[in-house]
């Protein structure tokens, strides 16, 4: 199929096929006109790029993994799954660090609420 059809089938602009076949996400094979030209399999791969993607996951990093869905051995499974461990332990770290700004924050709202409430307190100045 070509980039167009691809593009409809998946529900991805064009743009974004060119963008993640040059991350080395997505192949094609080119027409002597220089078409670009898709498998099938390609809408459940740009499905599966997008998963990734919405999970936090980098194109470099996608890169790393997708081999395991070409040649699905014991080698590049096992490869893959450490490195999908490693981004959810990565990701872990990030909610962590969040959830620390976001008590730093309630801290000073906290203070904020607290140092008005002695103002009005004390009456006018």
């Amino acid at each position: 199929m070509r980039i167009g059809e691809l593009a409809a089938r998946s529900g991805v602009s064009i743009r974004l096929l060119r963008y993640y076949e040059e991350q080395g996400l997505l192949r094609s094979t080119r027409s002597a006109a220089g078409q670009r030209h898709y498998t099938d399999d390609a809408v459940e791969r740009v499905a599966f790029i997008r998963r990734l993607l919405a999970a936090g996951v980098s194109s470099r990093v996608i890169a790393e993994v997708l081999p395991c869905a070409e040649t699905p051995g014991e080698e590049t499974f096992d490869s893959a799954m450490r490195r999908m461990e490693l981004e959810r332990a990565r990701i872990t770290g990030e909610i962590g660090d969040l959830v620390r700004r976001r008590e730093a924050l309630d801290a000073l709202v906290a203070e904020a609420h607290e140092y008005r409430r002695r103002l009005v307190a004390s009456g006018p100045v």
